[in-house]
């Protein structure tokens, strides 16, 4: 007997992607407690470490190298990651806000979301300074900073570690490409006092071999375009200014009713704060048993712990307690390949030490990289035959808009002839049925999609725009909705949540659309499924398949690649930039995209399951028509190309594939037919019309290319 998929009983989340909770992802992903939902809440896809920040500000890794991939690392765990930033913690209620969403619940929380280097008292530092943490932000914009060519003037506002490491990192930098004009390191007391004085004489004279001027007990009074107003009436000028002192808590943990210490989380030898429920850790987190420096040495070690003691929390047992070693060593940059290693008043340097300092990071981040690709379940030993094929070589990754393959459907419909009421068309491959309703022409139609992100709020966002797509295809203004829900088994506690999550997204994607949910129905089974029927009105006769003309230029309004994007994030292939970026585009409506193009489209269709070249072969049969398309004018998602030159396919590619046998779709050119989920409206546009359409359509945000033009019909589909 088949074992059914275990129930969810309890509500694990993670707000922020630190060093702790990236390590504590991957040990759950090798040991999971079942029955525990896992949510982790980051602002992007990635995280950076620390540890090799001063190395790619030198220049010595790229910017790859530097960013921990939560999309990887969230499907390896089994946990629904949710992109946005936490904004507020309440823990009687046990919720946690994320602008843009449902508030999402937990039974027990951990948060590990690091400090801030902002200083928004000094005046002007918000408009002309960048903080050096978060690290993805100052990351950027020095990267952009160090490609331009001009000689450059640089400052660092604080004599610490890091920004004695940061200013001579990016000294470094500047001087290979010969643009270093001036470098200054600015702190209001001492530099490096934290260091032993042999560290300190080390540090001392790298920062004035790289050319760096150390201003000491120097305050600032404020900052300008350009310029450091010091208190005692001395301005420095940069050309970039980046704050390393002054490291603090984010703001909004004030709010939370939890015991802080200078803004930071208090946390027991347990890392729970003061409400058992939740945890904290990393350099938010303020150890009342264990007072220490902020370090990333800590936040790696306190991984295991928070790992025992979650589980212990959520399933019940004894807890372990984390006792920080008394002193540590340091290993700090110096800007070219060479280190500082400080440690019991003791100090080392030079380039032997550098590469002990790569090896040590290179080998933290191998622990995310060298992830476990998903293989298929293995089968039976006693089987019945064709079950292997049936299977396929792949995981169903949900991105082919769920669709069942078209030689299947073409088949298995074909004696399905259509409708046999005089008030109801429905012609095959048109996007919903038209119903004659007194006066009123009516459309409806039907999508349903399984669940590929664990994160119900997108999902839920992107079947409601796939299911609008068909209304919109059809110049039809959306009208009514039901919404259609398949729910994994789990408490009714649990299912609450869910419920509310989906139900106010579809209420707020439909509102938008111009359409009200009407009812509904859900049901339980092995995973999260959302669908919605929708009916919409037209003010003039429905726009189909048919009607286009020789000539008419074909506008694509979304880039294409989401079906090999969420193949390859199935399988650890895709970059979570790349994830999170299709997601984002699945997750954009065609409203105004159907605005501009109803009044002028002589036929239209979405593309979705079937591929570009699947759904353009179902316009030209119903139109008579041939059409020529340029391959190089395709819009495609970033990421896309990588992937399908690497030969990932989605499941139902070879079926999509096997109907234009013609076709090449060797490379790059599989993503012709690539099946997409809540694609791009495929429209005919008399040439008249195009030059307005692209400015109206690219006025609205979207990225739509004239991608060929309808030829006669003796043509088929020409790719060029």
């Amino acid at each position: 007997m088949h074992a059914p998929r275990l129930p969810l009983t309890r509500d694990l989340v993670l707000v922020g992607g630190g060093h702790t909770h990236a390590l504590l992802l991957r040990m759950w992903g090798m040991q999971p407690l079942p029955g525990v939902r896992l949510t982790l809440i980051n602002p992007g896809p990635t995280a950076p470490y620390s540890g090799m920040l001063p190395g790619f500000v030198a220049g010595h890794y790229n910017r790859d190298a530097l960013d921990i991939d939560l999309v990887k690392l969230a499907r390896f765990a089994g946990a629904r990651l949710i992109l946005g930033a936490a904004e507020e913690i309440d823990p009687e209620a046990r919720r946690i806000t994320v602008p843009g969403r449902p508030a999402i619940s937990y039974d027990v929380a951990s948060i590990d979301i690091g400090i801030t280097s902002a200083m928004p008292e000094l005046p002007g530092f918000a408009d002309f300074a960048i903080p050096a943490k978060p690290l993805g932000e100052f990351s950027a914009s020095w990267d952009a900073f160090r490609a331009g060519t001009e000689p450059a003037r640089i400052a660092c506002i604080g004599g610490g570690v890091a920004g004695v490491e940061l200013i001579l990192a990016m000294s470094h930098a500047l001087r290979q490409k010969n643009r270093l004009a001036q470098a200054t390191l600015i702190d209001s007391d001492t530099a490096l006092s934290v260091l032993s004085s042999q560290s300190q004489s080390r540090l001392r004279k790298a920062l004035d071999a790289q050319g760096v001027t150390v201003l000491e007990q120097a305050p600032i009074d404020r900052l300008s375009e350009g310029r450091i107003h010091l208190k005692d009436g001395r301005d420095i000028s940069s050309d970039f200014i980046v704050g390393a002192a002054g490291a603090r808590a984010y703001g909004w943990l004030a709010t939370s009713g939890l015991a802080l210490h200078d803004g930071a989380l208090v946390v027991s030898e347990r890392l729970q704060t003061s409400d058992p429920h939740v945890f904290a850790t990393g350099d938010c987190a303020y150890m009342a048993h264990a007072p220490r420096p902020k370090a990333g040495v800590f936040a790696v070690r306190q991984a295991p712990v928070l790992f025992h003691n979650l589980k212990a929390m959520l399933a019940g047992g004894a807890f372990r307690s984390y006792q920080p070693q008394q002193d540590y060593l340091k290993l700090i940059s110096m800007g070219g390949k060479s280190a500082l290693a400080d440690r019991n008043g003791r100090s080392f340097s030079g380039g032997l030490l550098w590469r002990w300092k790569d090896h040590i990071d290179r080998k933290f981040m191998g622990k995310f990289t060298s992830l476990p690709v998903m293989s298929p379940p293995a089968l039976p030993r006693v089987h019945a035959k064709g079950m292997q094929e049936a299977f396929g070589s792949k995981p169903m990754c949900g991105g082919c808009g769920s669709k069942v393959g078209r030689t299947a459907l073409r088949h298995g419909l074909s004696t399905y002839h259509g409708a046999s009421r005089p008030d109801v068309t429905s012609l095959p491959g048109d996007d919903a049925a038209q119903l004659t309703v007194g006066g009123t022409m009516q459309v409806i139609s039907t999508d349903h999609l399984r669940a590929f992100t664990e994160d119900p709020v997108a999902m839920t966002a992107i079947t409601a725009q796939h299911a609008l797509n068909d209304i919109w295809a059809m110049g039809a203004r959306p009208q009514a909705a039901t919404v259609t829900l398949i729910l994994p088994r789990q408490t009714p506690e649990l299912q609450e949540r869910l419920l509310s999550e989906i139900m106010e997204t579809a209420h707020q994607e439909m509102k938008a659309a111009g359409a009200a949910i009407v009812g509904g129905h859900t049901s339980l089974g092995e995973e999260l499924t959302v669908g919605f029927t929708i009916t919409g009105l037209c003010d003039a006769r429905p726009i189909t398949l048919a009607g286009a003309c020789a000539g008419d230029h074909l506008i694509l309004t979304k880039p294409l690649g989401s079906g090999t994007i969420l193949a390859a994030e199935m399988t650890g292939q895709a970059r979570g930039a790349w994830v999170a970026g299709a997601l984002d585009l699945m997750c954009q409506s065609q409203r105004n995209a159907a605005k501009v193009l109803r009044p002028v489209a002589r036929a239209m269709t979405d593309v979705t399951g079937f591929g570009l070249l699947g759904h353009l072969q179902g316009l030209c049969e119903a139109s008579h028509l041939g059409a020529e398309i340029t391959f190089d004018a395709i819009p495609l998602m970033e990421g896309a190309r990588d992937l399908a030159e690497a030969g990932v396919r989605s499941t139902i590619f070879d079926d999509n594939a096997a109907l234009l046998p013609g076709i090449g779709t060797a490379g790059t050119r599989a993503l012709l037919v690539d099946p997409q989920t809540s694609g791009g409206l495929l429209a005919c546009v008399a040439p008249e019309h195009a030059a307005q359409v692209f400015e109206q359509l690219k006025n609205y945000g979207y990225r739509a290319a004239k991608i060929g033009e309808m030829r006669g019909s003796d043509e088929g589909i020409v790719p060029r």
